[in-house]
């Protein structure tokens, strides 16, 4: 995808993600947590316009959980019209907790593939070996769910051209690109279109940038012809000091934005097809 793509009007695909498995209600309140509570928050984005949601699930007290996933799909199902559900394989550990994301009942029509290990807080890094990553990726292809390649950093985009060499994966390929603190590619515009200038053939790519960052670098992926995502799980925050009300508030801000460029949103069933989702 490229500038071109922003000029041709392409369809832009919005990935909310309401809940992760790090931050809780101390550090902002409006954060949902139990199914119920994250489902109508989902419900209010897809009214808006997001055609994707990347869930998390979390136990009664908040803590990550991913035996909820399946509690917190029915959730979304029953609040919601159509929103494709795009389960979480990353950040548990262990493989047995991670792979759960795609054996939910019925499998989710997308789930998210960390392309390696990265460093969280001070003392966790993720158990992401190689055969993990290949196992996932290739129970995925058996059950028809999409992957989104999670790409932390450049190393992990040497992964991905690995797996696409072994042809585990299948094109059009969804591409991640998380920009953060930490082992994440640093935050920077230029670094964002040094890595959407190294995708592999017959990508699409996502922006997601954490904190701060979040505005300007999903704002600057629009304009590179990308998808984007929003939400609190990656950011607290709606402005400097200012907690967010809620996910729809994001959302609302990033559709603003985007339709203002002059890029419509993809519906569902538009990023079905744009991401050969069947």
């Amino acid at each position: 995808m490229s500038y071109q793509h922003y000029l041709d009007q392409r369809k832009l695909i919005l990935t909310v993600a309401t809940t992760g498995g790090v931050h809780g209600k101390d550090a902002n309140p409006n954060l949902p947590e139990q199914p119920d509570e994250i489902a109508r928050q989902v419900r209010e984005c897809e009214k808006l316009g997001a055609a994707i949601v990347h869930v998390h699930g979390r136990d009664e007290r908040g803590e990550n959980d991913p035996e909820r996933l399946q509690a917190v799909n029915d959730a979304i199902r029953e609040e919601c019209d159509d929103i494709v559900i795009q389960n979480t394989t990353g950040g548990q550990s262990p493989y047995e907790n991670r792979v759960a994301g795609i054996r939910t009942d019925p499998p989710p029509e997308m789930a998210s593939l960390d392309m390696g290990p990265f460093n969280r807080g001070q003392h966790i890094i993720t158990e992401h070996t190689r055969h993990n990553i290949e196992s996932l990726a290739r129970e995925m292809k058996e059950k028809g769910v999409k992957p989104e390649l999670e790409v932390f950093n450049n190393g992990h985009l040497n992964e991905t051209y690995r797996l696409i060499e072994k042809d585990i994966l299948d094109p059009p390929y969804y591409i991640n690109v998380i920009l953060g603190p930490g082992t994440f590619t640093i935050p920077t515009p230029e670094n964002l279109l040094n890595m959407v200038n190294n995708l592999p053939e017959e990508s699409h790519f996502n922006v997601l940038a954490t904190g701060p960052h979040q505005l300007p670098l999903t704002t600057m992926g629009a304009i590179l012809g990308g998808h984007v995502r929003v939400g609190m799980e990656d950011n607290l925050y709606y402005d400097r000091g200012e907690p967010a009300q809620s996910n729809a508030q994001l959302v609302e801000r990033s559709v603003e934005i985007i339709e203002r460029m002059g890029r419509d949103l993809a519906t569902p069933d538009e990023a079905r097809d744009i991401l050969g989702i069947e």
